[in-house]
């Protein structure tokens, strides 16, 4: 019989582009995570198509192009991995209804922020939906990935896979984690915090912790700061999705500056970042 966790951790990382020059360095982004996790990479591109009703020469004239982007970024990403399966996939549908179906179907899920409507928070109506609604992990690429600072992650005291995310990627980059909790009225889960903590310590012996404990409203300022100052931000999406809105409306692009990536963990997510059988390969790939 075959092992279900043979099936599932071989879940590809799936980066949804949208045509623009930034989008090569999203792809690139996916593409060193799928290496790193030696899976396959899957590029998907949504066009206007049927959309576009008002104009049929416009929705015929975007499919070449979209196919000419997915050829651009498989060669971008053979030239740096050479033995890196790319997969790529130009759906007639709506980019976030597209990615959010491809998530259910995904170990990880990478899109870039696009500020199009000028708000502030620099993450734009497709990543934002995304955010809410992604089955597997988010990766949100806001720019240059900082070479320095921490991995910072906010925690609940509780056992969850953003925090052994947290622990992984340090290691991975060589820094420590910062661990931000938010203290709870009336309550002290300062027991429960050192538990959760030591747990993973105890597994990445070479990372240092920092730990930071906080009140309700120091979390934007807490967020914004860290969005400067890290290498990743990391939070659990929760079941009401506060995390998310608190992540994309603290912060933003102000004075041009890059952001570090964000990486939104859906509730449920398994710690062991193996996700339920039923999820499997999708249509065509």
């Amino acid at each position: 019989m075959t092992s279900v966790v043979s099936v599932v951790e071989r879940l590809p990382v799936v980066v949804g582009v949208d045509g623009t020059p930034a989008d090569l360095q999203v792809v690139d982004t996916a593409a060193e995570e799928a290496a790193f996790r030696g899976v396959p990479l899957h590029v998907v591109h949504a066009w206007p198509g049927r959309l576009v009703s008002w104009s049929r020469h416009r929705a015929a004239a975007d499919q070449p192009d979209g196919r000419h982007l997915l050829e651009l970024a498989i060669r971008r990403v053979q030239l740096a991995y050479p033995s890196l399966v790319v997969g790529t996939q130009l759906v007639d549908e709506g980019a976030a209804e597209a990615l959010v179906r491809w998530s259910a179907r995904a170990g990880l899920l990478v899109v870039r922020h696009r500020d199009e409507a000028g708000l502030g928070h620099g993450w734009g109506s497709t990543a934002a939906y995304v955010a809410h609604h992604s089955v597997c992990p988010l990766l949100v690429h806001r720019g240059a990935v900082p070479s320095r600072g921490p991995v910072a992650v906010a925690v609940s005291g509780r056992h969850t896979a953003s925090l052994r995310s947290a622990f992984e990627a340090a290691a991975r980059a060589g820094c420590g984690v910062t661990a931000v909790h938010v203290r709870e009225a009336g309550g002290d889960t300062g027991d429960r915090l050192d538990t959760a903590l030591a747990e993973w310590a105890d597994q990445w012996p070479d990372v240092p912790v920092d730990r930071l404990v906080i009140d309700e409203d120091e979390v934007a300022y807490t967020i914004d700061r860290a969005s400067r100052r890290c290498r990743l931000l990391i939070a659990g999406r929760g079941r009401k999705g506060w995390s998310v809105e608190a992540v994309y409306n603290s912060g933003g692009v102000a004075g041009g500056r890059q952001l570090c990536p964000v990486l939104l963990v859906p509730p449920g997510w398994p710690v062991g970042g193996r996700v339920p059988a039923e999820a499997s390969r999708p249509a065509g790939y």
